[in-house]
């Protein structure tokens, strides 16, 4: 572990090479769990605003989980996304080939919507765990869904630190970043990881 500022974070972000490959992995993170996306009540309302834009073009079965159960649902006292019959959340839609998108990230990448997606899902495979005023982020390895992503990352030479770097910049700002790259830098010289 090592900190940065107010984060303790778990030496797999800074060593492990990842870039997702969604040619293998179908969005699986958008779909596979026990859990919707976390999300915080600060974000409930844009997510409210993005499901009243684009719920005409989201999955219909989405729009009767919305309708009888709400978008969000709260699992010990914390907010997360609504899932379809503990599948997919409900703002997923699917493209060519069956993979797995999110629709806020895709009205987002299209021009149409002003947000890209909960942060919870912009960081992932990080997750972030708040402890009084410290937080703790952790890489949520998950084989079926990742492994991909790591042997890919892998051959392009790109660590999980880097894959992040706009996520984490949103999260913790580039001052916070540019402490974090160093950091990395050091764990993985520590560890013997190629820099």
């Amino acid at each position: 572990m090592f900190q940065v500022q107010h984060t303790i974070i778990s030496d797999d972000v800074a060593t492990f090479q990842f870039s997702c490959d969604l040619s293998k992995c179908k969005g699986g993170c958008c779909v596979v769990g026990d859990a919707g996306a976390p999300v915080t009540h600060n974000e409930i309302p844009v997510l409210n605003k993005a499901w009243s834009k684009l719920k005409g073009e989201l999955r219909p079965r989405a729009v009767e989980v919305v309708g009888a159960y709400g978008l969000i649902k709260n699992r010990n006292r914390d907010p997360e996304l609504n899932c379809t019959d503990g599948a997919e959340c409900v703002f997923v839609t699917y493209e060519e080939h069956g993979v797995a998108v999110c629709g806020i990230q895709k009205a987002w990448m299209e021009g149409r919507f002003d947000w890209i997606k909960p942060l919870s899902c912009h960081l992932f495979p990080v997750r972030v765990m708040k402890v009084g005023n410290q937080e703790y982020l952790n890489m949520e390895y998950v084989p079926e869904l990742c492994s991909s992503a790591c042997e890919q990352g892998a051959c392009k030479g790109v660590y999980l630190s880097d894959f992040l770097k706009d996520a984490l910049i949103r999260a913790y700002g580039e001052t916070w970043y540019e402490a974090f790259r160093v950091a990395c830098a050091e764990v993985r010289a520590k560890t013997g990881v190629t820099v």
